[in-house]
């Protein structure tokens, strides 16, 4: 299959980079052939072994050959940016606490995240976190959510997700419909919930409804299968929950970005790159691969997958039309920032917005 096929629909991907700070020459050449709606950094994308103006100048290297390299006029510049455990950047980026820490003042916070994260070209942040934390043997969400009952997450939630977008950067709330009660890391392995639909609308689904209410434009799906729901697919894949609920029942009309796809929890079900096309086919808009987690350039095979089932009518046209259309237009209305040094008042200003974090030896990603 030839590189002008998959590029038909390489805007329904997303993907993170190898672990250099500047563009490694197979990303080039995979975004050159791939042309995705954008990319996903982490922690090894930038030097953090600079100070702040030669890191800054790294990674302004680097988002230009990204940009180059895709040839998009708009594309997707994300990075996880909760706070905690889960911050990339280096400093003097504010490194703030877990979300349930400054849940009080999390307008002030998303403000400040989105002028820093403007400020390095980023215009997709994949917060807030809209689990409800209800179970202490949680391995992965804790503190990461803003409380333990819907009502404290979408209290703190939805003024983080407007100061954020206030500042041009989108918000991406996670993870549909909720990670908050599960027991297994999604990074490792599957986790399985044996809630009901109902239940799920009692409690998990409150914070998405508000955030969906209040305009949200991006949300992420989870790796998580209910079997009282849908018995044979995780979320990532069910159409079930991504159209059926998502969708049709709650209204959500902009892009469902799946979680990443090279996780433990979606290993066996990508090892068949014809999960691709489910995935489109279930609702969801774009394809995470980060390499973070496997092979980003599994996203040839994926993209192959999708290009296949289109043309051989596995894959409704229509289908695949109206999640091109929506990932078209969050492009469109995709911020276009420039790299620029901030002051050290404006950081000083910023790390009184909310609680810091201060464990010096955290695992980040």
């Amino acid at each position: 299959m030839s590189a002008r096929d998959i590029d038909t629909v390489g805007g329904h991907f997303i993907l993170g980079l190898r672990p250099t700070p500047s563009l490694d020459p197979r990303d080039r050449a995979l975004l050159q052939e791939l042309k995705p709606a954008g990319v996903v950094l982490f922690k090894s994308n930038f030097r953090h072994d600079l100070p702040y103006e030669g890191w800054l100048a790294s990674h302004l290297r680097l988002i230009e050959e990204v940009r180059a390299a895709i040839g998009r006029p708009n594309i997707l510049i994300g990075v996880d940016h909760e706070g905690g455990r889960v911050c990339r950047t280096p400093a003097p980026i504010t490194r703030y606490a877990a979300a349930r820490r400054w849940a009080s003042s999390a307008a002030a916070v998303g403000r400040a995240m989105g002028r820093e994260l403007a400020s390095l070209a980023i215009n997709v942040s994949f917060a807030p976190v809209l689990d409800i934390h209800t179970n202490p043997a949680n391995p992965v969400i804790g503190p990461r959510a803003f409380g333990s009952t819907p009502e404290d997450v979408t209290a703190a939630a939805l003024p983080f997700m407007r100061a954020l977008q206030g500042q041009g950067v989108i918000a991406c709330g996670k993870h549909f419909p909720g990670h908050g009660d599960t027991s297994v890391d999604s990074h490792l392995g599957l986790p399985r919930q044996d809630r009901s639909l109902d239940e799920l609308r009692a409690r998990e689904l409150k914070p998405f409804a508000a955030a969906i209410d209040a305009g949200a434009q991006m949300l992420m799906s989870s790796h998580i299968l209910f079997p009282a729901v849908d018995p044979d697919h995780p979320v990532t894949l069910s159409r079930r929950f991504v159209t059926e609920v998502l969708r049709e029942e709650m209204g959500f009309s902009g892009v469902v970005v799946s979680d990443d796809v090279g996780m433990g929890a979606m290993q066996a079900y990508f090892a068949d790159p014809r999960a691709a096309a489910q995935l489109i086919g279930a609702g969801t808009d774009l394809l995470m691969v980060c390499a973070h987690f496997t092979d980003v350039d599994r996203a040839r095979a994926f993209a192959a997958a999708i290009v296949e089932a289109r043309d051989d009518g596995r894959l409704d046209p229509a289908t695949l039309e109206r999640s091109r259309a929506r990932v078209e237009l969050l492009l469109s209305r995709a911020p276009l920032h420039q790299v620029q040094l901030l002051t050290e008042h404006t950081f000083k200003t910023h790390r009184a917005a909310g609680e810091i974090f201060l464990a010096e030896t955290a695992e980040v990603m």
